[in-house]
């Protein structure tokens, strides 16, 4: 990241800044790799093999978030976390998670966890359930962590990766205001707005956009189960991206009948889960990846409940000690 900082520094955007950028540009997928872990190695993999990716992208073409006169601690936590940085004044951001949140989101993450010794005795589409939540809440977690690291390390004022997806009312609501926000908030300079310029069509850019999104995913998959892409999840948000189509091309017609939201959200979280069900997880279960997941999970919490038990343990004994 230092080199790329300088040779943003001392070339104009375009190709002479895209030529410099190669020799990182062809790095960053191969370093999650070095990664034995699933979990470190898919963080690391979204974070440089697609967040700095996509952010180096733009900064070559001369565009944001990343700007070669950021400190190079802020430089490096803008390219390659799931954070940018935001415009409006301190007072008007998101603080994120709060603690209590974060408290209540890890404990029901560790109960899901818990529960996963079942899973032999569990219905397959429970089980998939159980995973949606797991997905939900670890990345929240990871997300919401880093970002509150940036925050209190760096002093970057921080934007919040989610904004309640439950209450989602539509997919283009769900996926492009409301899950996961870093990748939206890449994908819409890096391919939405090129497509649609170019094309003219703002349909073709959200087909673009849920493409390269299903491609980025295959990605970090096969980061997961360390196999080729199956192109299931590439059907998966193929799909999803048509559907969004439909549904604003639906929307515009003002005469025409929409569920109420009432109804429309669960309808929206019915589909993202059926259709997770069909294409987005058997990727992940085929191999037995889920497993291993579950093993690190487990792995993890018992560390955390001993070094926990051990911590109040010495705080014990000194205070005993004192008395």
């Amino acid at each position: 990241m230092c080199y790329v900082r300088l040779a943003a520094r001392r070339l104009r955007p375009g190709l002479p800044r895209l030529a410099a950028f190669l020799p990182v540009l062809a790095m960053l997928p191969f370093l999650p790799l070095a990664f034995r872990a699933v979990h470190p190695r898919v963080i690391s993999g979204f974070f440089l093999a697609w967040l700095a990716e996509s952010k180096l992208l733009l900064l070559a073409n001369g565009q944001g978030p990343l700007h070669p006169s950021l400190p190079l601690p802020a430089f490096v936590a803008v390219a390659s976390g799931p954070v940018r940085l935001r415009v409006e004044k301190p007072a008007q951001t998101s603080s994120g998670l709060g603690l209590v949140s974060a408290a209540v989101m890890a404990a029901l993450l560790a109960v899901i966890v818990s529960l996963y010794k079942y899973e032999e005795r569990m219905n397959q589409y429970i089980l998939f359930t159980l995973y949606s939540f797991h997905m939900y809440l670890a990345l929240e977690l990871v997300l919401a962590s880093m970002a509150a690291a940036a925050r209190t390390l760096l002093g970057l004022d921080l934007e919040a990766q989610f904004d309640r997806p439950y209450i989602s009312a539509s997919l283009g609501d769900f996926w492009g205001r409301r899950w996961n926000l870093s990748v939206p908030n890449v994908l819409r300079p890096c391919v939405y707005r090129p497509v649609r310029a170019y094309l003219g069509s703002a349909a073709a850019g959200v087909l673009a956009s849920f493409l390269v999104s299903g491609l980025m995913h295959e990605l970090m998959f096969s980061y997961i189960t360390l196999r080729p892409p199956t192109g299931e999840v590439t059907a998966f948000f193929a799909l999803h991206g048509a559907c969004a189509v439909a549904e604003a091309w639906w929307a515009r017609h003002d005469k025409w009948w929409r569920p109420p939201p009432l109804l429309a959200t669960p309808l929206v979280l019915a589909f993202v889960i059926v259709t997770a069900f069909w294409l987005f997880f058997p990727p992940l279960t085929r191999p037995g990846a889920d497993k291993v997941i579950i093993a690190e999970c487990e792995a993890a919490i018992a560390f955390l409940r001993d070094a926990g038990a051990w911590a109040a343990g010495s705080v014990r004994s000194v205070w005993t000690g004192r008395l």
